[in-house]
């Protein structure tokens, strides 16, 4: 998934891949049939930077 390799480079210090691909994916199903298509892509991109940041946040405690 183009958002999980996308999001690796930012968080692969922090996430394994593993997470962040469970997170991207997670959040895709959360998306799926909220938005219109066109905005998939963005949007999926933006929840799940989202949720790793605050998963990478709380994993610095």
């Amino acid at each position: 998934m183009k958002v999980a390799g996308e999001l690796a480079a930012e968080f692969g210090g922090t996430v394994t891949a593993d997470g962040i691909t469970d997170v991207v994916t997670a959040a895709h199903r959360d998306l799926h049939g909220q938005i219109v298509p066109e905005a998939m892509a963005e949007m999926l991109h933006r929840l799940a930077r989202f949720r790793l940041q605050r998963l990478a946040g709380g994993l610095r405690r």
